[in-house]
């Protein structure tokens, strides 16, 4: 079993991969955001996509996240890691604490860009529960060993693991309005970010288990007795947040390796309502590597 990482803002690499191959790949969705890094870590497969590109090149919004979950998937990957950077909307999710997403709310104008579906085939996934919650329950497990020996953060407090939260994806790249922030908050939304939603939906209709690792940054812009966010705040909190997830990772790969049973991994069984002699050729070339599996002939 391979475990796919996909690093946010600031997690650009993960150190101690060894064995590493550059893989550069096109898709029918175009590039992803960059080669992806193959390896091996602690002793597992692993294969390492830098989100926005090295040196963050890429907005949200121009990322290819079909091109990014597509080469995943084309690579034997059966579980992916998201490593995301989020504002907080409650005290109580502290910057640097580590939030793992259970929920999302869209607020984005990214439809086409979020399913592999269209020109001629037509598939409907569920997806009441868009996160793996067997994958997410053993990082969260790993995550309070690691957090319980950093040392204290912003809030006075060693950073905490949080086993669930409601993510808003924002379409960015600007930061809320302070009523925007507000409104969220008035939602119960928990986190807030830019670019899960579209992987979550995605990783779904490829068949392979997703969990958010949301890396909390600040307060966004709600809370009074803190400064509003900017980038060269998030920054500083980043690069603590990235050594944290990196040594999460580490120690939870060989049990995210390990084989159990969900759901995920059969969400296409009958997500798939064309008539499978009504598939175009083209269309049914382009996501063999996800109809293969059920409809092998077609």
């Amino acid at each position: 079993m391979k475990i796919g990482i996909v690093g946010g803002s600031g997690l650009y690499g993960m150190d101690g991969l060894e064995n590493v191959q550059e893989v550069a790949m096109t898709t029918p969705f175009g590039p992803p955001s960059d080669a992806l890094v193959c390896g091996e870590l602690a002793g597992t497969q692993a294969v390492f996509l830098a989100r926005h590109g090295r040196g963050h090149t890429l907005l949200p919004a121009e990322v290819n996240y079909r091109a990014n979950i597509y080469a995943m998937k084309k690579l034997g990957v059966g579980r992916i890691v998201s490593v995301a950077a989020v504002g907080s909307f409650r005290e109580d999710l502290a910057p640097r604490d580590i939030v793992f997403v259970d929920q999302f709310v869209d607020r984005t104008r990214r439809g086409p860009q979020q399913t592999f579906f269209g020109k001629g085939i037509a598939a409907h996934i569920a997806f009441a529960d868009p996160v793996c919650p067997e994958l997410r329950s053993r990082l969260f497990r790993r995550a309070v060993d690691v957090l319980s020996q950093e040392p204290a953060g912003p809030v006075g407090r060693p950073p905490a693991a949080h086993p669930r939260g409601t993510y808003l994806n924002m379409e960015g790249p600007a930061f809320s309005t302070r009523a925007e922030s507000h409104l969220y908050r008035s939602w119960g939304m928990d986190v807030i970010g830019m670019t899960n939603m579209s992987e979550a939906r995605l990783a779904r209709e490829a068949e392979i288990c997703y969990c958010t690792m949301a890396m909390v940054t600040d307060y966004d812009c709600w809370h009074e007795h803190h400064e509003s966010v900017t980038v060269e705040m998030i920054v500083q909190t980043l690069q603590q947040n990235a050594r944290a997830a990196q040594e999460i990772l580490r120690q939870a790969l060989p049990e995210l390796a390990a084989p159990w049973t969900c759901d995920c991994t059969n969400a296409l069984r009958n997500a798939v309502i064309t008539d499978p002699g009504r598939f175009p050729a083209e269309t049914r070339r382009d996501l063999a590597p996800l109809l293969d599996k059920y409809f092998p002939g077609a």
